[in-house]
């Protein structure tokens, strides 16, 4: 799997890589942080809106400088640093292509 492809699954239901990390970075608007400044999740399923530990422990963190679901955290094993930061976005939000598509059948 591309490198790039296996970074972003890192971005999704993240709490608990995001509890554990010193660092964190967001690929859309390319800021650092610390994740305590996170303070929105989203992804919460309606079922456990009333089951306190849900919303501990689950959830996709959203940035807290633009609240894009982009957020990746130093837990990951990536180094959340300005040129991995812009790899990310330029593969997620500048359309880049970061594996060829697939050949077309001859006609």
């Amino acid at each position: 799997m591309n490198d790039l492809l296996a970074a972003q699954t890192h971005a999704v239901d993240n709490r608990a890589e995001i509890d554990t990390s010193r660092v964190c970075g967001c690929f859309c608007c390319m800021a650092t942080f610390e994740p305590q400044e996170i303070v929105a999740w989203s992804g919460l399923d309606a079922a456990d809106f009333d089951d306190p530990q849900a919303l501990e422990t689950s959830g996709t963190a959203l940035c807290p400088r633009c609240g894009s679901e982009s957020v990746i955290g130093d837990a990951s094993g990536y180094t959340i640093d300005g040129r991995f930061l812009g790899r990310m976005n330029e593969a997620w939000f500048q359309k880049t292509i970061i594996r060829p598509p697939a050949a077309k059948p001859v006609k």
